[in-house]
């Protein structure tokens, strides 16, 4: 069965940092395209980046240059290092399927970016 926990939410200064993880139980990361989501309060979700079977990595444009997607087989988990963050970043992080059908949306980890 799926599980899908996202972590290392909070609060962020403009320009800081932080780092998510997506515990990704029950996907074979290997063999599945995974993807990071966000959804700003009063906005529709908007996916971000992501990273496929083999590796390889697309991003939103918005977030080219700042945002880094990676996985660790090791731990299954997906994760999305976030550098140089602004205030328009902050929503609630999602990590979901991208290919071959999305699983259920979990409880997302809320990003805040503000001074």
């Amino acid at each position: 069965q799926v599980q899908l926990a996202e972590s290392g939410g909070g609060l962020v200064q403009p320009g800081g940092s932080l780092r998510l993880s997506c515990d990704a139980s029950g996907i074979v990361l290997r063999a599945t395209v995974m993807g990071w989501y966000r959804q700003a309060p009063g906005m529709t979700r908007e996916w971000i980046a992501r990273i496929d079977d083999r590796g390889d990595v697309i991003y939103r444009d918005s977030v080219k240059g700042r945002f880094t997607i990676s996985r660790d087989l090791a731990k299954n988990t997906v994760d999305l290092q976030m550098t140089d963050l602004k205030s328009e970043d902050s929503a609630v992080y999602y990590c979901n399927v991208y290919f071959p059908v999305p699983a259920y949306w979990a409880q997302g980890t809320r990003v805040t970016v503000s001074s």
